[in-house]
């Protein structure tokens, strides 16, 4: 039996934003036997020396699969994959192009969005007016490359849905309020596409059940 080690109370601003759901759904995709240990952040969970010794940097998702513990979200969910024979390829390249295009989700395309969430919460008051301008602009490159890449294709990695559309989708969500996709129509209807999967439906509702949320709030 896995253990996810997930959110189950924290701060309001981060319900909804937080990257356990990204393991959950990969645990939902590959039908894998699986519980959820609910932390407490706003008590200071997270934070403890024993939950330290299981994430290195005092962070969710991690999961526990009888002594073998994961961290990292791109990581578990490739973990899930490769154990379950399902979201990912059985030949090397195909793998390679799933690793690849997670690895550009969290390493390209996330950096950039935080960075945007980063400077609406440190400086609301616009003060430093040539990062609210140009961290968006960047923020639309690499969303154009992903663009291009969805050119002729349903799935971002290979014609099957996979492990890298579970992390392309996770980073994605965090621009689901704002109109960074507007300019990118294969981009959202791709997104679109991901959050329609039942085995997603079935992890918000779950989160949202855990956190105590309406899950049409979390969206």
């Amino acid at each position: 039996m896995i253990t996810l080690y997930g959110f189950g109370n924290i701060f309001p601003e981060g319900v909804g934003e937080t990257k356990d759901l990204r393991a959950q759904w990969a645990l939902e995709e590959t039908g894998l036997p699986y519980r959820v240990h609910a932390l407490d952040h706003t008590a200071g969970e997270l934070d403890s020396d024993a939950y330290g010794r299981i994430s290195p940097f005092h962070q969710a998702p991690v999961i526990d699969d009888d002594g073998f513990v994961v961290s990292e979200s791109a990581a578990v969910v490739l973990y899930l994959a490769e154990k379950a024979g399902k979201l990912i390829p059985g030949d090397v390249q195909g793998r390679t192009r799933v690793v690849q295009w997670c690895f550009a989700a969290v390493s390209t395309v996330e950096p950039t969005l935080v960075c945007i969430d980063m400077i609406g919460i440190f400086d609301s008051g616009k003060a430093a007016h040539r990062l609210h301008a140009e961290v968006p602009k960047l923020a639309r490159r690499w969303l154009g490359g992903v663009e291009r890449r969805l050119e002729g294709r349903e799935w971002i990695a290979c014609d099957d849905f996979t492990a890298a559309d579970i992390m392309m989708a996770g980073v994605l969500r965090s621009t689901r309020k704002t109109d960074l996709m507007d300019p990118f129509p294969r981009l959202k209807a791709y997104y679109e596409r991901c959050q329609a999967r039942p085995a997603w439906q079935r992890t918000l509702g779950l989160y949202a059940e855990r956190l105590g949320v309406n899950v049409d709030d979390i969206r």
